[in-house]
């Protein structure tokens, strides 16, 4: 189904993020660009798309370029990892002017590039509630400086976002709204 295209962004990914840990887990970063390529394909997204998600957070957190990922792979799984990167500088624009950027990008992007915004918020989301499982409310002050308002604001402009690009049948769209509902509760 796939070439070996999409072999060798997995091992690129991997090396490239081999000393990244997730935030609330300290899981190996490359569980979470292996969940989002694995939602795309059981999604039925290209083999360009599957391996836009194992690259989407090399250029914010790596410091590729959109040119490397042009020349090892496509102008096409380029313009899908930069549709769904927040940010290029070092350091990075304060938070809330980081994710109103992104969302302003998002909202002129294609369909099959939101789409991988969606299975990545999906497993930000999941890990959202597995931290609270694990640090309970206090992981909002530990792990994201008391952000839990702003990230409910931005998680209800992202589902906005999906809805106006016809997600809101989908399941990943779907799963993400239960999940919300579950994290933000009252």
């Amino acid at each position: 189904m796939f070439s070996t295209k999409f072999n060798e962004a997995l091992t690129w990914a991997t090396d490239l993020h081999k000393n990244q840990v997730r935030k609330t887990s300290n899981n190996p970063y490359i569980a979470h660009l292996l969940w989002v390529a694995g939602l795309i394909i059981e999604n039925g997204g290209s083999e360009e798309q599957a391996i836009a998600a194992l690259l989407h957070d090399s250029i914010e957190d790596q410091g590729v370029t959109v040119e490397e990922i042009t020349r090892r792979f496509s102008q096409e799984v380029a313009d899908l990892v930069d549709a769904v990167t927040e940010s290029y500088s070092h350091p990075k624009p304060e938070w809330i002017e980081r994710k109103n950027l992104y969302l302003d990008k998002l909202r002129g992007s294609s369909r099959e590039a939101v789409l991988i915004s969606l299975a990545d918020k999906l497993h930000n989301a999941r890990a959202l509630e597995e931290g609270l499982y694990a640090h309970g409310e206090g992981m909002w002050e530990q792990f994201f400086k008391s952000r839990k308002h702003e990230t409910y604001w931005f998680y209800q402009e992202l589902m906005a976002v999906y809805r106006d690009k016809g997600f809101e049948d989908n399941w990943l769209f779907i799963e993400l709204d239960r999940l919300l509902q579950r994290i933000f509760r009252e």
